[in-house]
């Protein structure tokens, strides 16, 4: 096979999983601007609706770590078709749901097919792409990881203004669909199989312990840190991921090869991960609650003011991509991170006339950051393992990343509420409140600000731990080391 065709089919593989991996993002985002709509239309409550949301992020958290065995089990092409499949059938039963249940079932299968789709297009790129060009891959990569996220409350937006939110499965269906038969007629296999033997005990304790962890940050904010209920959840939960952790480090065949963390990068960058991944789902949270709850914005104005940074963020994702190839990770999340501990430092001190344009710059500025941190720090550490521990590195990757959001957007939400509530104690004595709604208003904003500050010391603590990393360059194995390392698709 000469150069050209095989770089024509390594562009038809990765256009095929980034196209299944945008839209199973853009699955698990688009519903959150919908959800006041649908108490009203299943007249159910706020913590009932918010499952929605929270039932998608448990079954992902619970099923990354499963991918590591299932992408040595099964080839690529029968696990993207299966989670495609998956989050075809889920999208039907969304579009016809006649009420909250059939609704929440759908969620969990698109989630189930979701939650392997990311681990698989990393250890593809990993497989296919030889190390000196994994980063353009990776930034390829970025643009479904941020931009389906960012783009989707502006399209959830603009169909719900003119629509229904039925049509947001309606019209995701024919695309899922696109993707399932473009898989059938141009995936190939790119990985070996092996006959790995499933370790049921793991996987018990590995959903006990994540799902546990998850469950607990998940209705921390609303019943608060000191529930009972919080705190069982919490502890079990991580009993049972001690044991996991346990288990995999004693193992001859893990589940989840924790053996990756002997790597001094690996485990820097995936630090650097979870604390980006918690500045980022915190901003994906508070900023539509300011905007909607605080200044009165409509779905569609908060969406119109993400958009320029999630396109902003889709242009620089490539670009960043090949200047790792280049310079490496290390000078470009220094970059990044100056740009987001800026973007999130901008906004600690909101009021009620801060203007619509000073928050999409600010918003803007936070994704050029995001642009110039995710992708190469996540190649970066994944391209120090061995071959043999690629798809345990993805997993493992993966997993800390849905952790770290739902812990994040607890947090901020904890952070908030408790603040908002203190604000509003001092406040009721002040001479310059005269209604309980400007009361409410002026404290909710405060406590934003106050959250907002959070986020800046996370951004702090990823500087100062990325100043540490080890500057390793791309290029820095031997030419026999990454034709070692890489496979030609066939």
């Amino acid at each position: 096979m000469d150069q050209s065709n095989q770089q024509i089919k390594k562009g038809l593989l990765l256009f095929v999983l980034l196209f299944g991996s945008f839209l199973s993002i853009l699955n698990q985002t688009i519903l959150n601007v919908a959800l006041p709509d649908l108490m009203k239309q299943f007249e159910v409550s706020a913590t009932t609706i918010q499952w929605l949301s929270t039932g998608f992020m448990l079954v992902n958290g619970i099923l990354v770590p499963v991918t590591a065995f299932l992408m040595k089990r099964f080839t690529t092409r029968q696990l993207f078709i299966s989670s495609m499949a998956l989050l075809l059938v889920g999208t039907f039963i969304n579009a016809i749901a006649p009420n909250f249940a059939f609704l929440l079932t759908g969620r969990l299968i698109q989630a189930a097919g979701a939650g392997i789709i990311m681990p698989l297009l990393m250890m593809v790129v990993l497989v296919v792409f030889p190390e000196e060009g994994r980063g353009t891959a990776m930034g390829l990569i970025g643009l479904a990881m941020i931009f389906a996220p960012a783009i989707g409350p502006t399209l959830a937006g603009v169909i719900i203004e003119h629509f229904s939110w039925r049509w947001l499965f309606i019209g995701m269906f024919p695309l899922v669909a696109i993707v399932v038969a473009l898989a059938f007629k141009y995936l190939v296999n790119v990985s070996e199989t092996s006959k790995s033997k499933l370790d049921i005990i793991s996987i018990i304790l590995s959903t006990a312990g994540f799902g546990g962890i998850l469950y607990g940050f998940s209705i921390a904010g609303d019943k608060g840190w000191g529930s009972a209920l919080v705190l069982s959840y919490l502890v079990c939960g991580a009993i049972f991921l001690i044991l996991f952790c346990w288990r995999q480090l004693t193992s001859t065949d893990p589940l989840l090869n924790l053996r990756v963390f002997k790597d001094r990068m690996f485990t820097m960058t995936t630090l650097i991960l979870i604390l980006n991944t918690m500045v980022m789902y915190a901003d994906m949270i508070l900023l539509p609650i300011y905007l909607q709850s605080s200044r009165g914005y409509t779905v569609l104005e908060t969406g119109l003011l993400l958009l320029p940074g999630a396109l902003l963020n889709a242009l620089m994702s490539p670009v960043t991509g090949r200047l790792f190839d280049r310079f490496g990770a290390k000078p470009l999340a220094l970059i990044g991170l100056i740009f987001i501990i800026a973007a999130s430092w901008g906004v600690t001190n909101l009021s009620e006339t801060t203007s619509y344009s000073y928050l999409m710059i600010r918003t803007i500025i936070l994704r050029i950051g995001m642009s110039f941190l995710t992708m190469p720090i996540t190649a970066a550490g994944l391209n120090t393992l061995p071959k043999h521990l690629n798809t345990h590195g993805s997993a493992v990757s993966n997993t800390v990343r849905q952790v770290a959001g739902a812990i994040g957007t607890a947090l901020v939400v904890t952070i908030m509420t408790t603040k908002t509530k203190s604000h509003a104690a001092k406040l009721i004595h002040s001479a310059d409140i005269h209604s309980k709604s400007q009361l409410i208003k002026e404290s909710s904003i405060l406590g934003t600000s106050d959250a907002y500050m959070f986020t800046a010391i996370l951004g702090i603590l990823a500087f100062f731990v990325t100043i540490f990393m080890p500057k390793r360059n791309v290029g820095s194995k031997t030419k026999t080391e990454r034709q070692h390392n890489t496979k030609p698709v066939e």
